[in-house]
């Protein structure tokens, strides 16, 4: 693997890939165990159980694969519940200052897009990520003159 290969690599988060992806194994475990045992339960209340654990695991399941995944064109981030693409010329910074809980991107149009990626809680590993993805920014919106 090339170190332009390493730089485009996708930025996704690594703490809260692992509680998400625990909290979804727990509640359908415990779902299971519940609509298994508990006694006096109609089929309506075991449906209903079930039903809500497979939300929480579906919540759980967009949490963990959120992303930021670089291409020839852009970059295409998925959030917790919206997917977007931005070209690379759209993108006019990268912020990540104390305080935010991960990656915001300033756009060219004067709006700004979340990139939860790159997440606060996973420590020296998200700054690592952050300059990461300023520094693969930097190089595809180089032009001739950059001053």
């Amino acid at each position: 693997m090339t170190a332009a290969d390493d730089l485009a690599a996708p930025f996704r988060p690594r703490l809260a890939r692992v509680v998400t992806i625990a909290v979804a194994v727990v509640v359908l475990a415990l779902t299971l165990v519940l609509v298994t045992t508990m006694p006096g339960l109609a089929t309506l209340d075991k449906t209903g159980f079930v039903l809500f654990a497979l939300l929480i695991a579906w919540f759980c399941w967009r949490q963990a694969s959120v992303s930021a995944v670089p291409d020839d064109t852009g970059l295409r981030v998925r959030n917790l519940l919206i997917t977007t693409h931005v070209t690379w010329a759209q993108i006019v910074s990268v912020r990540f200052g104390q305080g935010r809980p991960w990656v915001q991107l300033d756009l060219a149009d004067g709006d700004t897009l979340a990139v939860m990626g790159v997440q606060r809680a996973d420590g020296q590993r998200a700054e690592q990520e952050a300059r990461r993805l300023a520094t693969l920014i930097a190089r595809r919106t180089a032009t001739i003159r950059d001053d």
